[in-house]
């Protein structure tokens, strides 16, 4: 149910030169090489950056031959770490490679005709989530949102250089404060950027209030009581792999919605559609989002689980949280009945086996807008409306 009252909620972003962030590139930017040639190719690549070091490792199965050291430097300098005096950057680091074949007892499970059940089963088990709300045109809950477009602001001064002296690492967190469900204002802003070591403190205080904070944050929002942090430690040289080791899929929540909606046990960064911790968590936020666009409810979280091998899934459940418009278990049916749950027709539908995966390793996998974020779509809203009968 919707809290009633006064309340804050926060959620927090990370740049694309955060080092977690930078091993989910580069373990999608794998995964995009890899389905490039080979679009069946299996994927399950985790990457960890530190000083100096990246190393790849994982399980692939392809028929195509990949130069993951080229893969893993272009990314790292496609996000910005091409200069050796931030202590890590694209072409002194060390590259290791260590990849292995996708187990065969999980290879006959996701295989057609292979396995128990002959058909294309979950690639695991587990459960996923899907959210959406209307508290944003994205159909995103505010906090997370708003920390998002913080850091696709953060890098666009320091790829323009509106702010010269702003580097790649940086997180910002966002504290909205809701009247029984309801965003009402901004409570407090969080910023903080990596910055040139010359720079005095009120510049940056000042350019990232101005220049980005402001940029993104509707007025409305902002009044004199919000609270506005800007690199509170008062300073942020040393940053990215340097400062602190990076790991592929320590930032879920980034990921998601913030910790408005619930997640599941799995990362998505550096899995192949096969996998339904990735597919299955897309395919949710699809439906949680058709389900809002329609005027069924006002928000909506769905859960589906799986079990390893098995096409069709173990569970669906739906809530409301109190905003439906009818049975939340009528959802539940009309869902069945649109959309494809097995991993096969899900892939198919949100036509996955593309190379599109390294822009959702920045800045979040949903509330995105481009021909990659299928799963964004509202196509289904229209068919969904007229079958609820509204």
């Amino acid at each position: 149910m919707i809290r009633k009252g006064r309340y804050l909620f926060t959620s927090e972003s990370v740049s694309m030169g955060h080092p977690d962030k930078v091993a989910d590139q580069i373990s999608d930017s794998v995964l995009d090489a890899v389905l490039e040639q080979d679009p069946n190719g299996r994927v399950a690549c985790e990457t960890l950056v530190k000083t100096g070091l990246v190393v790849v490792s994982g399980e692939i199965t392809t028929t195509c031959h990949v130069n993951f050291q080229d893969v893993a430097r272009n990314t790292i300098r496609s996000i910005g770490y091409d200069d050796p005096a931030l202590g890590f950057d694209a072409d002194s680091c060390g590259v290791v490679i260590s990849v292995d074949r996708q187990s065969p007892d999980i290879c006959q499970g996701v295989t057609e005709g292979q396995g128990l059940h002959k058909e294309m089963g979950a690639g695991d088990q587990g459960m996923m989530f899907g959210f959406a709300c209307r508290e944003t045109p994205e159909y995103m809950p505010m906090p997370i949102m708003l920390a998002h477009k913080l850091m696709m602001r953060q890098a666009e001064t320091r790829q323009k250089k509106i702010l010269d002296f702003v580097k790649p690492d940086a997180k910002s967190q966002v504290t909205v404060e809701y009247d029984s469900g309801k965003p009402v204002r901004i409570h407090t802003i969080v910023l903080s950027t990596q910055h040139d070591a010359k720079v005095s403190y009120d510049e940056i205080k000042n350019g990232v209030i101005e220049k980005i904070i402001k940029n993104v944050i509707p007025q409305g929002l902002l009044d004199s009581k919000t609270i506005i942090h800007v690199n509170p430690t008062g300073r942020f040289v040393c940053g990215g792999p340097k400062a602190d080791c990076g790991l592929t899929g320590r930032k879920i929540i980034v990921d998601t919605y913030g910790g408005m909606g619930r997640h599941g046990g799995g990362a998505f960064s550096g899995k192949d559609p096969t996998k339904v911790d990735r597919t299955a968590s897309y395919m949710m936020r699809h439906v949680a989002k058709n389900i809002v666009a329609a005027g069924l409810a006002d928000c909506c979280e769905v859960q589906v689980s799986y079990s390893i091998g098995v096409a069709d899934p173990v569970s669906l459940l739906v809530d409301t949280r109190g905003t439906g418009k009818m049975e939340e278990s009528k959802i539940e049916k009309i869902i069945r009945d649109v959309f494809p749950l097995k991993p096969k027709g899900m892939i198919e539908y949100l036509n996955l086996r593309r190379p599109v995966f390294r822009d959702t390793a920045r800045f979040g996998h949903f509330g995105r807008t481009g021909d990659a974020f299928t799963w964004e779509s509202t196509a289904m809203a229209e068919k969904i409306k007229g079958m609820a009968g509204l």
